[in-house]
């Protein structure tokens, strides 16, 4: 039996990676968090050539109804880059609570992004002040909402805001588009340990200490090497979670939930490492990395912490 992604979704991941490489995303997330969202939206713009945006909106809304694992492999390379905005959101839930919404064809050509409020695991909207549409969903119902005041996160670009209902609510798979948040959430942490990753694989190999490259110390090697492991153990959890939710599985909760345990630990395993390789220099916002750091602390309490879907798997294994 083949795991393997096929040669097209290998192929998109790839024209996702050329795409993004060019566009300065660490420019536009440094933007973004000082209030300009206009590079920003060149790079959302990207996404929608891609097909990015379309992934998951109904096919009667001009979307591709794509299948899950092409979600993955899409959020896992937009975690890489540490695209701004709400990406999981948008991306991944709306179009799910939106099946039945003409609307769901505007998030399809990009003409509208969305963001979504859900009690209680993801109580506020990130990005309200980006987004053209916020949703209030929780029980079964999904509702139009209003952006109220807004808290800074762990990250700069990811705002958070209180919202209230502003208009009348309709019936919604909710647990549905719960776990496609959190899936698209673990999908994105993989991308950004990765990301981490080789940056400091890279740093290990130019940085001296003691006359030598640090990178051929074996305690640093030792230490990248638990990293890998750590992500590459997460990856196969985080596709086999969208498998599990594609075919409607009764253990979806389950796999959901330790493939975003994974992916949570295994980002953070990523990020201490990786200040521990780059020294003082790490903790710089002017170095790229700080952005992956953050990006990275603030997709672990995302969409339920790990603390809770620790709990969630301890259920349903009992």
């Amino acid at each position: 039996m083949n795991f393997e992604i096929d040669e097209q979704q290998r192929d998109f991941a790839a024209s996702i990676d050329a795409a993004l490489s060019a566009a300065d995303v660490p420019a536009a997330v440094r933007a973004w968090g000082e209030g300009d969202t206009g590079p920003g939206r060149k790079v959302w713009a990207q996404l929608t050539d891609l097909g990015v945006t379309a992934l998951l909106a109904p096919e009667k809304y001009d979307g591709i109804d794509a299948h899950p694992v092409d979600l993955v492999v899409a959020l896992e390379r937009l975690g890489y880059w540490a695209v701004p905005g709400p990406v999981t959101e948008s991306i991944a839930v709306a179009p799910i609570l939106l099946a039945d919404d003409e609307r769901a064809g505007g998030l399809a050509s990009g003409e509208l992004i969305a963001t979504v409020a859900m009690p209680p695991q993801a109580p506020r909207a990130v990005n309200s002040d980006f987004a053209g549409l916020t949703l209030l969903a929780a029980e079964g119902q999904v509702g139009d909402a209003t952006a109220g005041a807004a808290h800074d996160s762990v990250d700069p670009a990811r705002k958070l805001f209180d919202v209230t209902a502003s208009g009348d609510t309709r019936a919604a798979d909710t647990a549905r588009a719960y776990e496609f948040g959190v899936l698209a959430t673990a999908a994105q942490l993989v991308g950004a340990g990765q990301a981490v990753l080789d940056q400091s694989v890279e740093y290990a190999k130019q940085r001296t200490q003691f006359g030598r490259i640090i990178g051929s110390y074996q305690a640093i090697k030792h230490k990248l090497a638990d990293v890998l492991i750590a992500v590459e153990l997460a990856r196969p959890l985080v596709y086999g979670a969208a498998l599990s939710l594609a075919e409607g599985s009764p253990d979806t909760a389950r796999d959901i939930s330790a493939a975003k345990v994974a992916a949570a630990d295994a980002a953070l395993l990523a990020a201490r490492s990786a200040l521990q390789t780059h020294g003082a220099i790490g903790f710089t916002q002017e170095h790229d990395l700080s952005l992956s750091l953050l990006r990275v602390q603030a997709l672990r309490s995302a969409w339920g912490d790990p603390t809770a879907h620790r709990r969630r798997l301890l259920e349903a294994l009992s």
